[in-house]
């Protein structure tokens, strides 16, 4: 149903920016929902369209403001399963499979974590910046697995957002990463930022002088006797792209089976039978097990934790690494 808000301007609210105004009487829109709105003739000030955000505000300035219906996303709800670790009807976590892919996109249009959303969450769905869609929080590659949240409406979707780029006090997340050799120092940071590979586009790297800012906190949970590949939980104070992959590679333990920045020459020191399980694992070693957060509504702490797949399993056990 469409939704109509109403707000009456006061004295303290007099000779401001319309736009400042309806987002401090409105918390729950954002300033850019709120000036699509507004651009969509969806405003009125004493029953009078207005169009404009920088207008100035009179105290007792009557502002109406119609909510439409959330349009339907483009994208086709599919009824895929989804391994669903919380919901509420702000958000909810998912474990996310590793091969799924998180945005339709050219050549990935169907089977998408979107996708699978739409179907899943249905009318729960209250619209994210005024269409009906699940609100991307962060991401994981295609081929990570693991923990991922996902906002049900613009409120939780925003705070979300705001939590994980400026309050990372307020958030755990923890992967498990395999990795080749033995990481020295056995735990640590890794600071350096990330941008564009110099030498090739398509990939990420450490650069200087450019890129972001990057932390990772690192610290080998176990290794093997002849120090060929180690289990390593890395959790991230930053959110960058590839950000374990590019770290871990950059101190000389890249991620075992990273088709992109492994090094898996050592997998030929091993046995035929883990030289095969290697060989057809063809992604990275890589897992999103815990997922922590303030809750945005309730202020409760949700703490998430996604089990290991078979196949990542099977992986860390031909390598005598255990969880």
């Amino acid at each position: 149903m469409p939704e109509k808000l109403t707000y009456i301007a006061t004295d303290a609210d007099e000779g401001a920016r319309l736009d400042r105004v309806l987002a401090a009487a409105w918390p729950d829109l954002s300033r850019s929902r709120i000036k699509a709105l507004i651009e969509h003739g969806q405003l009125c000030v004493n029953d009078t369209p207005v169009t404009k955000m920088s207008s100035k505000v009179k105290a007792r300035d009557v502002f109406d403001l119609n909510i439409p219906d959330p349009e339907m996303a483009e994208p086709t709800p599919e009824d895929i399963k989804l391994d669903v670790l919380y919901e509420d009807d702000d958000l909810l976590v998912i474990n996310k499979p590793a091969g799924m892919v998180v945005h339709p996109a050219a050549g990935n249009e169907s089977g998408t974590l979107v996708n699978a959303l739409l179907a899943h969450c249905g009318d729960s769905l209250s619209g994210i910046g005024g269409v009906k869609r699940p609100g991307i929080v962060h991401r994981l590659d295609k081929d990570t697995s693991g923990a991922m949240v996902v906002a049900k409406n613009d409120a939780a979707h925003r705070a979300l957002s705001n939590l994980f780029s400026e309050d990372k006090e307020n958030i755990d997340r923890a992967y498990l990463a395999v990795v080749w050799g033995v990481p020295r120092p056995l735990s640590g940071d890794i600071e350096g930022n990330i941008g564009r590979s110099p030498r090739n586009r398509k990939k990420m790297a450490v650069v200087k002088n450019a890129g972001k800012y990057a932390l990772t906190h690192y610290k080998t949970l176990q290794c093997r006797d002849d120090s060929l590949a180690s289990l390593v939980e890395c959790r991230l104070a930053t959110g960058r792209t590839h950000q374990i992959r590019v770290h871990m590679n950059h101190i000389g333990n890249s991620l075992v089976c990273d088709p992109v920045y492994g090094r898996n020459k050592t997998s030929q020191k091993f046995n035929p039978e883990t030289q095969e399980i290697l060989a057809t694992f063809n992604k990275q070693a890589l897992h999103a097990k815990t997922l922590g957060f303030l809750h945005p509504r309730t202020g409760e702490y949700i703490s998430t934790v996604a089990p290991v797949p078979d196949d990542l399993l099977t992986v860390m056990h031909a390598l005598e690494l255990y969880v």
